[in-house]
């Protein structure tokens, strides 16, 4: 297993593959530890853990961080949403990530609460990404926290990407030091990439998802917000298969890593519906 922490590959000119792989909702996460230490064996360097994608609960991203540091060896970066705790509970859960070694985090500001299950349940939102980064910033500085390794998010899709730019060089003077991308699947978010390089200082690890599908390449671009795919990819996936289609997965994901290459510090790979197997192929393929 990797022994270095994701502040240390990026220190060392390494250029890491973090993965992004959801927590599970069941109490024993029987089928996401074997998954992720294949992962890790086919090369990730780093597995990146939601914090209740979507709002919807799921086994603590932080928690299962700790779990897989302590038992696995894996490194992690565990995302670290708004959503859910007031400063103080974020604090308290730095300094628990302190005690278990885990001193790198991503800070989302957090998907609303499902409309479904706000009768009983509300959001804090307290803070966004931008005020905990600033926050958290200061209370280093002030010696009531220890020094974390903070990651932002950066949406490369945005339809006005100079104001998402300005809002990265903000969090960037707030104390983020990586920026993790939205997936690329556009021209334009290509373009974006080199702006984005050009705009700001820390390290960009730079968004892959394999789409594996004609329907999900519709669902992606017609339903979720921070993706857009090019029509041509779309209609690309049109009468093929499941081989057929995580073969074309493999292929835009090769090409995009090799568009992108000169402008991100790594990869960061989302995991769609779990296929563990063809996220190990889209990492052979990186390296």
């Amino acid at each position: 297993m990797n022994e270095a922490s994701l502040q240390e590959l990026l220190n060392e000119g390494k250029r890491p593959i973090l993965v992004e792989f959801d927590p599970p909702r069941q109490t024993a996460p029987t089928a996401f530890l074997p998954g992720a230490r294949e992962l890790v064996e086919a090369g990730a360097d780093v597995i990146t853990i939601a914090d209740c994608p979507v709002g919807r609960a799921n086994i603590d991203a932080c928690m299962l961080a700790a779990k897989m540091k302590r038992e696995y060896g894996i490194q992690t970066l565990p995302h670290m949403a708004c959503r859910d705790r007031n400063l103080n509970a974020i604090k308290a859960l730095l300094l628990g990530l302190d005690m278990e070694d885990i001193r790198s985090v991503l800070l989302v500001t957090g998907d609303p609460v499902a409309q479904e299950d706000r009768e009983n349940t509300r959001g804090v939102f307290q803070l966004n990404s931008r005020t905990l980064a600033r926050t958290l910033r200061d209370l280093t500085a002030a010696g009531a926290l220890p020094p974390f390794f903070l990651c932002g998010g950066l949406n490369i899709n945005a339809r006005n990407f100079e104001a998402e730019l300005a809002r990265a060089k903000q969090k960037e003077e707030n104390g983020i030091s990586a920026f993790l991308t939205q997936p690329i699947s556009s021209r334009q978010a290509k373009e974006n990439m080199q702006k984005a390089r050009e705009a700001l200082h820390g390290a960009i690890l730079g968004g892959l998802f394999p789409i594996v599908s004609h329907k999900n390449a519709l669902f992606l671009q017609q339903n979720v917000n921070g993706m857009r795919i090019d029509d041509e990819i779309v209609h690309a996936y049109e009468g093929l298969d499941r081989t057929e289609g995580e073969a074309l997965a493999r292929a835009l994901c090769r090409e995009t890593a090799r568009d992108i290459a000169p402008f991100v510090d790594g990869y960061y790979i989302m995991t769609p519906f779990q296929r563990v197997e063809l996220v190990k192929n889209v990492i052979r393929d990186i390296k």
